[in-house]
């Protein structure tokens, strides 16, 4: 595969994501971003989605819903995807971090911080104790390894200005950033088994925001981490600059004590909470909506939202914490629905239909421009004859088992000829 996951074809791209449903809006983090957004260029999608993250981060790790053996807590991983670099993604995230300053300034200094460059580095900053054995990065020193008193605080915000950097260390030979992202999503047990590195965490409460630009994603996010995993654990958000305020925007925060001692009791209520449920109607709800969100979709936009049942429980879960709630109710599943559905549209705008397949891309993109399809010798010719019979043959099966193109047989003379078309050709 390429080292780039879309290669420079006319693989259809889809519109830009309608505005987040009304649903989405439910309770404090709803009221503070209506509150804002009259006041902000920033994107409404972009000053819920990072509240919500935020929140999920700032509580810590003892509010749980339970599947099976495995725990969901409240660290979502989140991008803001703008157009350009003008989309406000910066100004959504400081108005949002002022918020979460204010309610718990011990987090917001120790516990948030950027710069995403290995697996080492998450490990050191909520490592346990006696975890630094080895040589001494600065000095080059020995470590005694029961001399370091580790991360007693487990919490940890990462924000990422620059989420490009962060997918360029990534594609490096060795680089152990992928695996322990996606560890720390998953559980928060973080370890890497290297002599110079032998550090760990247990309990790791990890939570990421990051901002990028389409071109900028589409450029440096391998097919590796596409495939991996990594990509759906992060909820991908279209985010753009909602209007234009030339003198700035008058929202002040003192305006709104009452939002901020709901934030408050909601973040007091969920640090003492432990297992979540779902009353029945939310069970009903879930078992309908359960089968399309467990449903595998092929290609780019599979691998990057093949996850959205964990994504729409841990939204729903934060949700009802945000309403002093122990129950996820049917309205804390509807607003994470409406969340997901914004998050899936917006995965759709930035992957497209590519499947991440070079050569069926390419086929792909040439059949759609084709009125009449195209002959395997057609096909072959794309490529200049440098795609083997069976690699052509190979990206061929893949179209037709996704339903994206299917073949036609055209009778001749002699030996019928096969023609390709796209699907609705």
């Amino acid at each position: 595969m390429s080292a780039t996951i879309v290669e420079e074809t006319n693989v259809t791209a889809h519109t830009w994501p309608e505005p987040l449903r009304v649903e989405a809006f439910h309770g404090p983090a709803g009221e503070m971003v209506q509150a804002i957004e009259p006041q902000s260029e920033a994107d409404p999608a972009a000053l819920l989605t990072q509240t919500v993250v935020e929140f999920g981060n700032v509580i810590g790790s003892k509010p749980h819903f339970r599947v099976e053996d495995d725990l969901h807590r409240g660290n979502l991983f989140t991008t803001m995807v703008g157009q350009t670099s003008k989309a406000r993604k910066g100004t959504s995230r400081n108005r949002i971090h002022h918020i979460f300053e204010c309610l718990d300034p011990d987090w917001a200094n120790n516990r948030s911080q950027g710069g995403l460059s290995s697996g080492e580095g998450v490990i050191w900053a909520v490592r346990d104790s006696g975890g630094c054995s080895g040589k001494s990065q600065s000095t080059g020193a020995l470590l005694d390894p029961n001399a370091d008193a580790g991360v007693a605080d487990k919490r940890l915000l990462v924000f990422e200005g620059e989420f490009s950097s962060a997918l360029r260390v990534m594609a490096r030979e060795g680089n152990t950033l992928s695996p322990v992202l996606r560890d720390a999503w998953d559980k928060g047990d973080l370890r890497i088994l290297t002599k110079n590195s032998p550090a760990r965490a247990s309990g790791a409460h990890i939570s990421i925001i990051g901002h990028i630009t389409r071109d900028e994603l589409l450029r440096h996010l391998n097919a590796t981490e596409m495939c991996n995993g990594f990509a759906n654990r992060f909820l991908w958000v279209c985010a753009g600059r909602s209007k234009q305020l030339p003198e700035g925007g008058n929202f002040h925060l003192e305006d709104h004590c009452n939002l901020l001692e709901r934030f408050a009791d909601a973040i007091e209520h969920a640090r003492q909470t432990g297992e979540v449920k779902r009353d029945e109607r939310a069970r009903q709800l879930w078992r309908r909506v359960y089968p399309v969100l467990s449903e595998g979709r092929p290609g780019l936009i599979g691998a990057a939202t093949n996850r959205a049942e964990a994504q729409v429980l841990r939204l729903s879960l934060l949700y009802a914490l945000l309403d002093c709630s122990s129950v996820i109710r049917q309205e804390h599943l509807l607003a994470a629905l409406a969340v997901w559905d914004y998050c899936f549209a917006s995965a759709k705008y930035i992957f497209g239909d590519a499947l991440g397949y070079p050569e069926a891309d390419r086929i792909l993109s040439e059949l759609r421009g084709s009125a009449d399809g195209l002959t395997r010798t057609e096909i072959r010719d794309l490529f200049a004859r440098h795609r083997s019979e069976g690699q052509i043959a190979a990206a061929l099966k893949c179209l037709e088992e996704h339903g994206l193109a299917h073949p036609v047989s055209e009778p001749t003379a002699g030996r019928a000829i096969e023609r390709w078309v796209a699907a609705g050709g």
